[in-house]
């Protein structure tokens, strides 16, 4: 088992998960984050600090984020990230405080 960043995160990129991973899993785009499936321990320690409710495991995904195991796949290619820092919270970010 592992976890996965799914949809929600794109444009709002919280970053409160990636700081409590003790393995730095998770991996920075411009727009969202995304998990090394290879890397995660499934400690679950990411998934109560997403404020969006992003963070999935790949046995309980939603249906509608199944593509999302794909797309987590390719986190390798992008730096990793193990610091709190500021939201994304762009125009699409559903969790953008009011």
């Amino acid at each position: 088992m592992t976890y996965i960043v799914a949809e929600p995160c794109v444009e709002c990129k919280y970053t409160d998960c990636a700081a409590v991973c003790p393995v730095e899993a998770f991996h920075e785009l411009p727009d969202r984050l995304l998990i090394n499936p290879d890397t995660c321990i499934d400690c679950d320690a990411c998934l109560p600090e997403c404020p969006v409710e992003a963070i999935f495991s790949d046995m309980s995904i939603p249906e509608e984020y199944l593509p999302w195991l794909e797309i987590n796949k390719e986190a390798e290619n992008y730096p990793i990230i193990s610091t709190k820092q500021p939201a994304l919270y762009g125009p699409g970010c559903k969790g953008q405080p009011e």
